[in-house]
């Protein structure tokens, strides 16, 4: 379960996949023939999307037709994430499930993604791990702390200090690949770390003793998960949109739902390959948003129950740690008149 916010070798990345992109060496042939619908009547909508639980998630309504009952012609098309973004840079994507942090670096690179709803927001799948006599954020105070610098754990990070006001100077930040925190961890000279799901549960299988302190549970709303759609497609196809968030709305519900949840779950959890007991963790650590809700996150607000204040919040962050060197206009991506508009 991989999903970041930004980073300076993903902008590298977008520049390159500007000048082209292979999307048939990022698809595998047999899901690409899954997902792909049957009927022709309709134009096709095409949207990459990658193994996070608020994106895999749409599973759910592929399997139960629901898009095809709606009068939509979809394909979703399964990639790693990071390519599923050089896809979209190509414009060989209509849409991409993308976080609101990295739908800005898309806008860097050239590409304006408009994110017209949010499928969720993490809630405890983004974790800070410390070891035996760390217990709060304020006990990290020159301490070494290892993440991978400019992804979404670094902006938790970042985030957690802000809040408990201890300058990142206070700290020795150690800048580690986030598949390799479990071993960082391990070593004597690193005291806590910050990181996603599952390798999170890695980490505290390798330390005795260590700890979650904090996680994205802490500050809903910091780390949004969005439907982010190429501008000119959305210009011309607001109504086949407007069905995709019903769709949606639709789907939530029945993952929701006590009489139906397991079902989902196992839905999802048989797209990636995993367990659906040990899937239930990562689904509980991400909080679905249905219709009502995005109305509400869709409302112009400072605070991070707004999709506009989280965005101005990453934004400031991916300028702070150079990931792009100046602020993007953050309400150019932002487009709410559809889940507004709906009922």
């Amino acid at each position: 379960m991989i999903r970041t916010v930004a980073s300076l070798s993903f902008s590298v990345m977008l520049a390159m996949a500007l000048t082209g992109c292979d999307n048939s060496a990022k698809v595998p042939q047999a899901q690409a023939e899954q997902d792909k619908p049957t009927s022709t009547t309709t134009p096709v909508i095409t949207i990459g999307y990658s193994d996070w639980p608020g994106w895999v998630a749409w599973q759910v309504a592929i399997e139960k037709g629901w898009l095809k009952e709606a009068g939509l012609n979809v394909e979703f098309k399964w990639f790693d994430y990071s390519s599923s973004l050089s896809a979209f840079a190509a414009n060989q994507l209509d849409a991409v499930l993308v976080t609101n942090g990295d739908n800005l670096v898309t806008a860097a690179g050239g590409t304006k993604g408009i994110m017209i709803m949010a499928t969720d927001y993490s809630a405890g799948n983004d974790v800070i791990i410390a070891k035996s006599g760390i217990n709060t954020i304020q006990d990290l105070k020159g301490k070494s702390v290892a993440t991978e610098k400019g992804l979404v754990d670094h902006l938790l990070l970042s985030t957690a200090l802000d809040d408990a006001k201890i300058p990142l100077s206070d700290i020795k930040l150690v800048n580690s690949v986030t598949n390799e925190l479990p071993q960082v961890f391990a070593s004597p000279d690193v005291s806590a770390i910050a990181v996603w799901q599952p390798v999170a549960n890695q980490a505290l299988k390798s330390v005795a003793g260590s700890k979650i302190i904090y996680t994205s549970k802490d500050k809903p709303g910091l780390i949004y998960d969005t439907l982010s759609v190429n501008m000119s497609h959305l210009s011309t196809h607001k109504e086949e949109w407007k069905k995709m968030i019903q769709v949606w709305d639709k789907t939530v519900k029945y993952i929701n739902d006590p009489a139906t949840h397991a079902e989902a779950v196992k839905i999802m959890a048989n797209r990636v390959g995993v367990d659906p007991a040990q899937y239930e963790q990562f689904v509980g650590g991400t909080h679905l948003l249905d219709l009502d809700a995005n109305k509400k996150v869709f409302t112009k607000g400072q605070g991070f129950d707004s999709i506009y204040g989280s965005t101005y919040h990453v934004n400031k962050f991916n300028v702070t740690n150079g990931v792009y060197k100046t602020e993007i206009d953050a309400d150019g991506l932002i487009y709410p008149d559809l889940v507004q508009g709906l009922k």
